[in-house]
């Protein structure tokens, strides 16, 4: 797991052949503006999910993890917290890895919380179990699914 301001998304480019693409969009000044939903940056290798949402609270924040696509979680607007626990820690499954929807659930509570605020990132990698959504504010994200 990384988490850094978007000011320093440089020193994470070499990490991944679709991190410089990713980083790109998210530096778009019309990035607030941009429609709800899928945006294609280069079709299933990489594309971006613009949402606003509710936040869950720590109780209501569901652990999860993928398996084809590294998560860049970029917090526009609100302050998001998330909670994290590695996937080999996790052991009370919720939802089996389900490879049509790229995700796998557990009910088991995160065992460390981070507050994310605008203008910051953090990206996940497969055994990084992340649960978004634990602030109880509203906020305005874009997630980064980068192909691996």
């Amino acid at each position: 797991m990384i988490f850094d301001r978007l000011a320093n998304s440089n020193l994470y480019v070499p990490l991944h052949r679709g991190f410089a693409q990713a980083f790109e969009f998210l530096r778009r000044a019309d990035l607030a503006t941009l429609a709800e939903g899928r945006h294609d940056v280069d079709g299933d290798r990489l594309y971006v999910l613009i949402a606003t949402a509710a936040g869950r609270g720590h109780d209501g924040a569901k652990m999860e993890a993928h398996r084809r696509y590294v998560d860049i979680q970029y917090v526009i607007r609100g302050t998001d917290e998330i909670g994290l626990k590695p996937t080999q820690e996790c052991s009370d499954v919720e939802l089996a890895y389900d490879d049509k929807r790229d995700v796998a659930l557990w009910r088991d509570r995160p065992t460390n919380w981070l507050s994310v605020p605008p203008g910051s990132f953090t990206i996940f990698w497969p055994d990084d179990g992340h649960a978004p959504l634990g602030s109880t504010q509203e906020t305005l994200k874009a997630v980064c699914k980068v192909a691996i």
